[in-house]
């Protein structure tokens, strides 16, 4: 239970596959770009270029799916705006024609790299676990949410989900792009982060797991670390820390926001965070 296929080696998917790497796995990632290829291969990633569309895969993905024990699904849904009409199914009819190909493979596992933006926000704020019902208020939230059903659902294959929070690098921060601005909303909404660290952390404990045939599959757990002060505050201190201008929120209007439970993270996959955010 060895090789790994890494279906989007972007920001998480490639240093996830070098980790791995590091201990002993064996690794198939994909990306999308040619000039790409040659990063993986001197990563010692075996490469393939593979893009998904809507009703077609371009690439050899079947060789890419050849002989593995485990696929990790980790592709942005890449949707910047909401419709007016739910026609648009872009990432969910990608997901579709994946999903065809998996089932002539021989793949048995699947985890699906998903976000806490299938959790609407909402005021009272709330804790949400992850017996909450999805509700999401984004286009990208809601093609996910159906795409974790498609998966999950699914008779040919196991799927565990993993939700993230807001995705934290040292190359990757939201204050940049709140640094000085105005009419900030949700000051007093709590954080949901988590530090790619964690992110990969998660994955290769449930990558133990997969080993064992009695592990519960399709499964869902939300993952953010269990700090959670308010925007107001964190922005704050992290645009300070920066030597950034601080944002200004607007504290005219009620917040609104979710407190995301990792509880079953720390209970089920026995993982404790390395980072705080």
């Amino acid at each position: 239970m060895n090789k790994i296929s890494i279906l989007g080696c972007g920001w998480l998917g490639l240093p996830l596959a070098k980790s791995l790497l590091s201990k002993s796995y064996e690794v198939k990632g994909s990306t999308t770009s040619e000039s790409k290829l040659e990063v993986l291969k001197n990563a010692g990633i075996l490469p393939f270029q593979i893009q998904l569309e809507e009703n077609q895969i371009i690439g050899t993905i079947e060789d890419f799916l050849k002989e593995t024990d485990v696929l990790v699904i980790d592709i942005p849904p890449g949707l910047r705006r909401d419709f007016s009409t739910s026609l648009e199914m872009t990432f969910v009819n990608k997901i579709k024609t994946l999903i065809a190909i998996i089932e002539k493979s021989e793949i048995q596992k699947v985890i699906f790299v998903s976000s806490t933006s299938v959790y609407g926000d909402s005021f009272p704020i709330v804790e949400i676990t992850e017996e909450t019902k999805p509700n999401p208020d984004t286009e990208s939230g809601k093609q996910l949410v159906i795409a974790e059903t498609l998966l999950q659902s699914n008779s040919h294959f196991k799927t565990t989900v993993i939700r993230f929070g807001g995705l934290l690098g040292d190359d990757r921060h939201p204050v940049k792009f709140l640094a000085g601005r105005t009419n900030v909303e949700n000051p007093d909404a709590p954080v949901n982060m988590i530090e790619r660290e964690d992110c990969i952390g998660i994955i290769e404990r449930a990558l133990d797991f997969a080993r064992d045939d009695n592990w519960k599959w399709n499964q869902t757990f939300n993952a953010v670390a269990p700090q959670h002060p308010t925007r107001k505050e964190y922005y704050h201190k992290k645009a300070q820390i920066l030597n950034l201008p601080l944002p200004i929120f607007a504290e005219n209007l009620e917040s609104k926001g979710k407190i995301i439970s990792s509880k079953k993270v720390e209970t089920i996959l026995g993982y404790s965070f390395q980072k705080e955010i």
